[in-house]
């Protein structure tokens, strides 16, 4: 039986030892999809972070446009007016119309809010809100694919994201991640039936905070 001696065995562990520091130095922190890399990989997410926009449309509009639940907030803030018109211009329906005007308190919300040149356009689109991630709630694996779970809720920019959108409402989603050479990333076009981010956020459940 060979005896190995100390200094062989020290030798040993220190070639082990570099092999485990060199394995450990060739990965990225991208290799290992914990809950922090999968929450800034979404929060950087260009389907995350794109604004919500609010199209505020003045002039002739339909029945069911008016009393649509956006005009109808906007109606109880006293930042809209309509006057009902019996005749529709051609292509607006159902009837009755309504011709919409900005209010005073109205014009005084939304003109900070809009360039000169767009304010005279119809419709015009005012940037209310973005999304806020609260925390990712789970990680399912399956081999190079996982399934992330996350809270988020709104975040308004302004009045109008305020009264357009509750930030006390929290929402789930659930969206995949995909393992590539250069670690995870997450995925933004739909992939056979699992949800891209995008499609994710637009299935939001709306869940207690």
């Amino acid at each position: 039986m060979r005896v190995v001696g100390p200094d062989a065995t020290r030798a040993y562990l220190r070639s082990i030892s570099v092999l485990l520091l060199l394995a450990f130095l060739s990965c990225s922190p991208r290799d290992f999809l914990t809950r922090r890399l999968a929450a800034d990989l979404i929060s950087d997410s260009p389907a995350f972070t794109d604004p919500q926009v609010f199209w505020l449309k003045t002039g002739v509009v339909s029945n069911r446009d008016f009393n649509s639940p956006e005009s109808m907030v906007l109606q109880h803030r006293g930042w809209i007016i309509g006057t009902q018109q019996q005749k529709c211009p051609p292509g607006v329906e159902p009837s009755p119309c309504w011709d919409v005007l900005l209010a005073p308190l109205g014009v005084d919300v939304f003109r900070p809010l809009i360039s000169a040149p767009d304010f005279s356009s119809n419709p015009v689109s005012v940037r209310a809100a973005r999304r806020e991630l609260v925390a990712i709630t789970g990680i399912s694996k399956a081999g190079g694919y996982a399934d992330v779970e996350f809270i988020w809720r709104w975040f308004a920019l302004n009045q109008v994201g305020a009264a357009l959108y509750d930030e006390g409402v929290h929402y789930r989603s659930t969206v995949q991640f995909r393992s590539y050479d250069d670690g995870w990333r997450v995925v933004d076009k739909t992939v056979h039936t699992n949800q891209s981010l995008e499609d994710a956020l637009r299935n939001a459940e709306p869940v207690a905070p």
